[in-house]
């Protein structure tokens, strides 16, 4: 990741440059009882990719601190390839929100990928101690980034409201 400075003197990250896509195929230990392939084995996916992310763009480990507004809105099965991607949407002083996408490729191809659930973690950057450590900032590069980056300032303020 290519880095430039902030008015601040802080390295600042384009969000563009924090996103990411993995793809697996799911098989038949990823099913449930229902026959569709269980929600811990995609919450398993986001959180892993979202810890890559994480740690990519704060070169260093990453920690996962809040999980909010998992929404799944359709099932993967056994065939399916489902693709993962994620992105920095904001970056405080040592946390980021990443913002996780799951589509599912029907194997047959007959159909669109179908949106399988959405996710926004916080993620905090730690040391070898696992103490708190400072991040680069981000930046929006497109209106999409700046909507993204806006929307998580909000949830942010949300949750801090929420633990006071």
């Amino acid at each position: 990741m290519s880095r430039s400075t902030s008015i601040s003197g802080q390295p600042c990250i384009a969000t563009s440059q924090t996103r990411l896509t993995i793809s697996q195929v799911m098989g038949p230990a990823d099913v449930n009882l229902m026959g569709t392939v269980h929600g811990g084995v995609i919450l398993r996916l986001i959180d892993t990719l979202a810890g890559v992310v994480s740690a990519r763009f704060s070169h260093g480990s990453a920690v996962t601190a809040f999980v909010d507004e998992v929404a799944f809105v359709a099932a993967a099965h056994v065939g399916d390839v489902v693709h993962a991607s994620a992105q920095v949407n904001w970056a405080g002083s040592t946390s980021m929100e990443v913002g996780v996408r799951v589509l599912a490729d029907r194997w047959d191809e007959t159909v669109a990928p179908v949106h399988v659930v959405g996710a926004y973690l916080v993620m905090v950057a730690v040391d070898d101690l696992g103490r708190p450590r400072p991040v680069p900032r981000v930046q929006p590069g497109t209106p999409d980034d700046a909507r993204r980056f806006d929307a998580a300032v909000r949830r942010r303020e949300r949750r801090l409201a929420r633990r006071r």
